[in-house]
Protein backbone atom coordinates (compact mmCIF):
# COMPACT_ATOMS: atom_id res chain seq x y z
CA UNK A 1 0.00 0.00 0.00
CA UNK A 2 1.51 3.76 -0.85
CA UNK A 3 2.28 5.42 1.87
CA UNK A 4 3.31 9.61 2.95
CA UNK A 5 6.50 10.32 4.05
CA UNK A 6 6.80 13.68 5.02
CA UNK A 7 9.72 16.57 5.27
CA UNK A 8 10.00 19.57 6.73
CA UNK A 9 11.87 22.05 5.55
CA UNK A 10 12.80 24.52 8.47
CA UNK A 11 15.25 26.48 7.05
CA UNK A 12 18.01 26.26 3.84
CA UNK A 13 20.11 23.81 5.88
CA UNK A 14 17.83 22.61 8.04
CA UNK A 15 14.67 20.45 8.13
CA UNK A 16 12.35 17.48 10.16
CA UNK A 17 11.68 13.72 8.88
CA UNK A 18 10.30 10.99 10.16
CA UNK A 19 13.86 9.98 11.49
CA UNK A 20 14.62 12.82 13.69
CA UNK A 21 11.12 12.46 15.25
CA UNK A 22 11.66 9.26 15.89
CA UNK A 23 14.87 9.56 17.62
CA UNK A 24 12.95 12.19 19.88
CA UNK A 25 9.88 9.74 20.58
CA UNK A 26 12.56 7.08 21.48
CA UNK A 27 14.50 9.20 23.77
CA UNK A 28 11.29 10.61 25.29
CA UNK A 29 10.29 6.58 26.05
CA UNK A 30 13.54 5.50 27.08
CA UNK A 31 15.04 8.81 29.15
CA UNK A 32 18.60 8.23 27.52
CA UNK A 33 20.28 9.32 24.08
CA UNK A 34 22.30 5.99 24.02
CA UNK A 35 19.48 4.18 24.25
CA UNK A 36 17.49 5.24 22.01
CA UNK A 37 20.48 5.48 19.41
CA UNK A 38 20.78 1.38 20.32
CA UNK A 39 16.87 0.95 19.64
CA UNK A 40 17.27 2.61 16.44
CA UNK A 41 20.36 0.56 15.12
CA UNK A 42 22.39 3.98 15.27
CA UNK A 43 25.18 5.43 16.46
CA UNK A 44 25.30 7.37 20.05
CA UNK A 45 27.17 9.55 18.19
CA UNK A 46 24.89 10.15 14.80
CA UNK A 47 22.53 10.66 17.49
CA UNK A 48 23.59 13.34 19.33
CA UNK A 49 24.79 15.00 15.86
CA UNK A 50 20.96 14.68 15.05
CA UNK A 51 20.23 16.31 18.34
CA UNK A 52 22.60 19.37 17.72
CA UNK A 53 21.19 20.31 14.43
CA UNK A 54 17.47 20.31 15.69
CA UNK A 55 18.70 22.77 18.60
CA UNK A 56 20.05 24.78 16.28
CA UNK A 57 17.18 25.12 13.77
CA UNK A 58 14.93 25.89 16.58
CA UNK A 59 17.45 28.19 18.99
CA UNK A 60 16.90 25.96 21.89
CA UNK A 61 17.52 22.48 23.12
CA UNK A 62 14.59 19.94 22.41
CA UNK A 63 16.08 17.80 24.95
CA UNK A 64 17.37 18.16 28.57
CA UNK A 65 20.51 15.90 29.10
CA UNK A 66 22.27 15.25 32.60
CA UNK A 67 25.69 13.40 32.46
CA UNK A 68 26.25 9.96 33.94
CA UNK A 69 28.20 8.80 36.91
CA UNK A 70 27.17 7.16 39.95
CA UNK A 71 23.30 8.21 39.77
CA UNK A 72 23.58 7.53 35.73
CA UNK A 73 22.61 10.11 33.17
CA UNK A 74 19.44 10.51 31.43
CA UNK A 75 17.65 12.42 28.94
CA UNK A 76 14.14 14.02 28.26
CA UNK A 77 12.45 16.02 25.86
CA UNK A 78 12.18 19.90 27.20
CA UNK A 79 8.44 21.77 26.12
CA UNK A 80 9.75 22.38 22.90
CA UNK A 81 10.96 18.91 22.06
CA UNK A 82 7.25 17.65 22.97
CA UNK A 83 5.76 20.71 21.04
CA UNK A 84 8.31 19.09 17.75
CA UNK A 85 6.83 15.97 18.03
CA UNK A 86 2.97 16.57 18.59
CA UNK A 87 3.31 18.74 15.71
CA UNK A 88 5.06 17.04 13.31
CA UNK A 89 2.72 14.04 14.17
CA UNK A 90 -0.39 16.25 13.74
CA UNK A 91 0.67 17.98 10.32
CA UNK A 92 1.58 14.15 9.08
CA UNK A 93 -2.11 12.84 10.21
CA UNK A 94 -3.42 15.69 8.21
CA UNK A 95 -1.41 15.47 5.20
CA UNK A 96 -1.91 11.55 5.36
CA UNK A 97 -5.61 11.94 5.66
CA UNK A 98 -6.06 14.57 2.48
CA UNK A 99 -3.72 12.26 0.19
CA UNK A 100 -5.42 9.39 1.33
CA UNK A 101 -8.17 9.49 -1.93
CA UNK A 102 -4.96 9.94 -4.26
CA UNK A 103 -2.69 7.08 -2.46
CA UNK A 104 -6.14 4.56 -2.58
CA UNK A 105 -5.93 5.68 -6.88
CA UNK A 106 -2.56 4.92 -6.84
CA UNK A 107 -2.90 1.50 -4.94
CA UNK A 108 -5.79 0.50 -7.40
CA UNK A 109 -3.73 1.61 -10.21
CA UNK A 110 -0.50 -0.83 -8.89
CA UNK A 111 -3.25 -3.54 -8.59
CA UNK A 112 -4.51 -3.19 -12.27
CA UNK A 113 -0.59 -3.17 -13.07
Amino acid sequence: MPSLSLRIDLDPEGRIGPGKIALLEQIGRHGSISAAARHMDMSYKRAWDLVGEMNRIFGKPVISAKTGGRAGGGAELTAIGLALVSRFRAIEAAAAAVARKELDALQAEIEAG
